[in-house]
């Protein structure tokens, strides 16, 4: 294993299927070699509201705002986000997205993942 890896998040592999039209999940964890870090973007549409969140039992995660604008749910609360905005969310706090206007791109970070992960979605967390 090399010292470094460098992996372009936009050549990674779209998981989000057909999910939503123009909505990209691109998870980086497998390509970096890493034993710790867990990199993956995210493009939201405009107005396109993520319906399901997820938690997780044992992963801090970190979100960057890299383009555009929207709103967060974290658990109950629901937050406004800018380009640039840097989100913590411990474990437990069920999360999900929305995009504003001109869509919304994030950058999630987590850290090292237990075997088989520990990440659980939770259905129809954000439908109003």
């Amino acid at each position: 294993m090399s010292d470094f890896t460098i992996k372009n998040l936009k050549e990674v592999d779209n998981s989000a299927g057909d999910r939503a039209p123009g909505f990209e999940a691109r998870f980086a964890r497998k390509h970096l070699d890493s034993e710790h870090l867990g990199v993956s973007y995210f493009r939201y549409p405009p107005n396109f509201k993520a319906g399901s969140g997820h938690r997780h039992r044992e992963q801090e995660e970190a979100y960057v705002v890299i383009e555009g604008s929207g709103r967060m749910r974290l658990d109950d609360e629901i937050v406004d986000l800018q380009q640039w905005d840097v989100i913590r969310v411990s474990p437990a706090v069920v999360r999900a997205f929305e995009g504003g206007p001109d869509g919304l791109g994030v950058i999630a970070v987590g850290n090292d993942r237990p075997e088989g992960g520990d990440g659980e979605m939770v259905k129809d967390f954000w439908t109003d």
